[in-house]
């Protein structure tokens, strides 16, 4: 079995609907990823253990996705030395812009990369990115998928 390069963590089940084109992009990299449930507000312990632990795993990118207040992305970046991407999920309460707003305000110290509304696939390509700095096989993966979708 593969060691995960890349942890996803979400708020809640409801989460996954959008969270399922990071996982598919990622497959299609051939990137090995581990998910988990997990909300800052009703299981902060949860989210403190994984992320904490996140490093030690194996882990190199933690993608982060979650909508309303939305502070888990946050909240994951300060348990952890690892980058952190944001996936503000769209809400029927404001569109969305409630998960974004709070996922770029982040205070000094605590940085957070954040895609686009319902940016999954971005998440997903980001992360491989960020691991193509010191993997020549992400990277190469990244130039092939460039080159396909400027062919699409």
């Amino acid at each position: 079995m593969t060691t995960a390069q890349v942890g996803i963590i979400i708020g809640s089940k409801s989460d996954l609907e959008v969270i399922s084109a990071c996982v598919d992009q990622l497959e299609k990299l051939g990137v090995a990823y581990e998910l988990i449930i997990a909300s800052a507000h009703r299981n902060p312990a949860k989210v403190h253990d994984w992320s904490s632990g996140a490093a030690e795993r194996g882990l190199n990118v933690i993608i982060a996705a979650a909508g309303k207040a939305a502070h888990l992305a946050g909240v994951v970046a300060a348990y952890t030395p690892l980058p952190v991407i944001a996936v503000p999920i769209k809400t029927s309460d404001l569109g969305g812009l409630d998960s974004l707003l709070s996922m770029v305000q982040m205070p000094m110290g605590v940085p957070v990369a954040t895609v686009a509304i319902n940016g999954a696939r971005n998440a997903a390509i980001l992360a491989v990115q960020i691991l193509g700095v010191a993997d020549a096989d992400c990277r190469q993966r990244i130039i092939d998928l460039k080159e396909q979708l400027s062919q699409d």
